[in-house]
């Protein structure tokens, strides 16, 4: 087999995020984990996020907030949840693994609450417990033979072999040891400032301070109109607190999008890969125009079918799954 294509290595940041819009509905969230008893241990992952909407006359009106606090295992288990607003069914959870199990699990126990910023925050712990252990790389000389000799096994791909799980780590890609598992030495990571825009002091919800090994998923989705057609601005990255006191970063993805307002169905796409690990993973970006013309509620199960494995990255995945969320945001506008 060929050998997938290289391209450039993403290392640029966008930086701030750009300042709201007049008549525009801005979503954030945030998903911060750290490890109070060490690595290996269990670790608490606290969500935020928060919808606003800006007037014409650039007024901002809070039209939601949401949380959680989640302990979770180290094989990415939900050993104890607190959601905020309660929701009744939320510790029916407890003991669900992170992946497709959470998300059938979450359907099924907390779909009456889709298209909230709860929801959002909740669907993407898959996600964002995946990659939060990745920090440690930058605290420990060699992380996955600590995680070895202290008996963690990996909980990515199968047991860690991750050859074909996404474009990235297609067959034959630099990104694959010879076991099937992430080079670390071809892994390429950037540092990277702030997200708030010092111009925009109310464009995130509060961000905390992070020191030590701490690890954060951060979303933005900006909602506007433009004529017959809505769009779309999305900010991601996945970041931590490094030991130099800045920030490292191992993914940043812009994407934007235009929708036909009428029948909620994708117009344009595209996927700017900003920061990524490896010389293959800006791949995924090319492929998302497959998603035109899908309607966007259909999202979170749609672009698993049209991008699975190595047609996709699972990261990018997460970041173009929240669009199904537009359709409740845009009643926000009218």
């Amino acid at each position: 087999m060929n050998a997938p294509p290289q391209f450039p290595w993403a290392r640029q940041s966008a930086g701030f995020a750009p300042p709201r819009r007049p008549n525009s509905v801005r979503r954030t969230t945030s998903i911060d984990s750290r490890w109070p008893e060490g690595y290996g241990q269990p670790w608490e992952m606290t969500g935020r996020a928060r919808d606003l909407l800006t007037t014409e006359a650039g007024e901002a009106v809070e039209l939601a907030r949401a949380g959680f606090v989640i302990t979770a295992s180290p094989r990415r288990e939900i050993l104890a949840i607190d959601t905020s607003p309660a929701h009744p069914r939320a510790g029916e959870l407890v003991g669900v693994r992170a992946g497709g199990a959470s998300r059938e699990a979450l359907k099924a126990i907390m779909g009456d609450i889709r298209g909230t910023p709860l929801f959002q925050l909740l669907d993407d712990f898959a996600g964002a417990s995946l990659v939060a252990g990745w920090i440690w790389s930058e605290w420990l000389d060699d992380w996955r033979a600590a995680a070895q000799k202290s008996g963690l096994q990996s909980t990515a791909g199968r047991g860690g072999n991750m050859e074909n799980i996404c474009t990235g780590f297609a067959t034959g890609a630099s990104s694959l040891a010879a076991d099937g598992r992430p080079d670390q030495q071809t892994q390429s990571r950037t540092e990277v400032g702030p997200l708030e825009n010092p111009d925009d002091p109310l464009g995130w919800h509060e961000l905390p301070a992070q020191s030590g090994q701490q690890m954060r998923r951060a979303r933005r989705i900006d909602l506007y109109r433009n004529g017959d057609l809505l769009r779309v601005d999305v900010g991601f990255q996945d970041s931590g607190s490094n030991p130099r006191g800045t920030r490292t970063a191992i993914h940043e993805y812009r994407v934007y999008g235009e929708i036909d307002a009428a029948s909620m169905t994708m117009v344009s796409l595209q996927a700017l890969p900003l920061i990524l690990p490896f010389r293959e993973c800006p791949g995924a970006s090319v492929k998302v125009g497959r998603l035109v013309g899908l309607p966007l509620a259909d999202f979170r199960d749609a672009v698993l079918a049209t991008l699975p494995g190595t047609l996709g990255c699972t990261h990018l995945n997460d970041v173009l799954r929240a669009l199904a969320d537009v359709p409740t945001l845009v009643a926000h506008l009218d």
